[in-house]
């Protein structure tokens, strides 16, 4: 018999295609996906079960169909589609991983638990190392936002983990993932016609492609390979880092540089008229940026990604098609400017 795989979040986007790809891995036998709502598109041959994670019904599932993988991606930072609220997001990421952890508690023959993370957890400020750890703690705990669920969330699973130390618990810090069919609030960013920036900063900036993401959790689900371990916590993100200017040069989108309190209030505008979820801890992420180190993603678990952050953000702006002005234009306006800087400043001294 081969692995039973049930997989939390199959409505959106990343978690259909994830089922999808799980299917033609030789080792899965059976792959049951989960969510509150139908899900849109197609799951191939996975079966799908209607079923809320933040009750505890969810218990009864894994009870019936003998699961032994958990793969918990139903942790995310904005409604789907036009259904939910920020609370009710907020519920499904901390009491939904709740009940699912406690479901997951009492079925022993659960082996193996794959948890869906954000590099979030380390949060966006001012005194932040140049470079995160999967051992760096935040600077600055924040106060609300899916950052602060994403860290509840982690602390749950390292109580699960120790509770039951047969169960092999794996925790995937994801930075940014883009690619053609990302949905998250940073793509819709991207995707504004101007892009508001705040005065005075030039964040540093990682991305994470979709079908690596995607590779990635397939990792995290099977067996460790020889020499790798799959077990523990790892940052996952692409090669390099882009800065933002750098981003809305190649998007061909011109940029807005405000004082940060008229960025946080243009933010709360875009968001109560529904263009995109600019929130509070995205706009610090814009302000300060965030660079993590992958050496044991690739040392331990063994995975390489396919895509370098400059690779994974080209994809997504093939995908979103042309801004505003043509991206030559805009760098060689960039780029004259930036030779004009200094002459300027030489002249006054």
């Amino acid at each position: 018999m081969g692995k039973v795989v049930l997989v939390t979040g199959v409505a959106r986007q990343l978690g259909g295609r994830y089922v999808r790809r799980l299917q033609r891995d030789p080792d899965v036998d059976r792959v049951i996906g989960v969510d509150a709502v139908p899900p849109e598109h197609h799951l191939g041959g996975a079966e799908f079960l209607r079923a809320d994670i933040r009750h505890p019904a969810i218990a009864k599932v894994l009870a019936e169909t003998g699961v032994d993988t958990v793969v918990h991606m139903d942790i995310h930072g904005t409604p789907l589609g036009s259904r939910g609220s920020r609370s009710s997001v907020k519920e499904t990421n901390v009491i939904g991983t709740m009940q699912l952890l406690g479901a997951c508690q009492k079925a022993p023959h659960v082996k193996r638990l794959v948890v869906k993370s954000s590099t979030s957890v380390y949060g966006s400020a001012p005194r932040d190392p140049a470079v995160f750890t999967e051992t760096t703690g935040a600077k600055s705990l924040p106060s609300g936002g899916f950052a602060k669920d994403v860290m509840e969330v982690e602390g749950y699973v390292r109580g699960f983990a120790r509770r039951r130390p047969d169960v092999a618990v794996c925790v995937l810090r994801f930075a940014n993932i883009l690619g053609p069919c990302a949905d998250s609030p940073l793509a819709e960013y991207f995707s504004l016609p101007v892009l508001p920036t705040v005065l005075g900063y030039d964040p540093r900036l990682q991305f994470v492609h979709e079908e690596d993401a995607i590779e990635a959790l397939r990792l995290a689900t099977a067996e460790p390979r020889r020499s790798t371990l799959n077990s523990g916590t790892f940052n996952i993100a692409g090669d390099g880092v882009l800065v933002l200017s750098q981003c809305s040069r190649r998007l061909g989108r011109p940029t807005l540089p405000l004082l940060l309190p008229t960025v946080t209030w243009a933010g709360s505008m875009l968001r109560s008229l529904g263009i995109t979820d600019f929130s509070p801890e995205q706009i610090r992420m814009l302000t300060h940026g965030r660079v993590v180190r992958t050496t044991q993603m690739r040392e331990t678990l063994g995975f390489d990604p396919a895509y370098t952050t400059a690779e994974t953000f080209a994809e997504f702006v093939r995908s979103r098609g042309p801004g505003l002005l043509p991206p030559e234009s805009v760098s060689r306006t960039v780029d004259r400017l930036a030779a004009l800087l200094p002459a300027a400043s030489a002249q006054t001294q």
